[in-house]
């Protein structure tokens, strides 16, 4: 059974940085597009960051240029890397894999990490 773990999360005052990471156990991470997803309070999940099989990445607006998404391919390992952490970042993050579609929408994406939850304080 193919399991993603991701960790990393806590409190940080506005400005700081966390990395999250998702870990896979059961399969390689290299043949599968990687997505970040979060889900703020009360909110709807969104789209966050993904990272492709041949390392694409894109991002959402609103992280562009202060999140950065990485894989590491012998550790089956994805990061995200969030710097200059607003009060509006706070969610529970989800990592999610899919070999279909380098896309963006939750529905292009098969298994899902538990979450993490990242909370931002101003």
């Amino acid at each position: 059974q193919v399991q993603l773990v991701e960790s990393g999360g806590g409190l940080v005052q506005a400005g700081g940085s966390l990395r999250l990471s998702c870990a896979t156990s059961g399969r390689t991470f290299s043949s599968y597009n990687v997505g970040w997803f979060r889900q703020p309070p009360g909110k709807e999940r969104e789209f966050v960051a993904i990272t492709g099989r041949l390392g694409s990445t894109r991002y959402a607006d609103s992280v562009k240029g202060r999140f950065t998404i990485s894989r590491d391919n012998a550790k089956n390992t994805v990061y995200l890397q969030m710097n200059s952490l607003e009060p509006e970042d706070t969610a529970v993050y989800y990592c999610a894999a899919g070999s279909r579609l380098f896309a963006s929408a939750s529905s292009a994406y098969d298994l899902w990490g538990q979450g993490t939850q990242v909370t931002v304080s101003s």
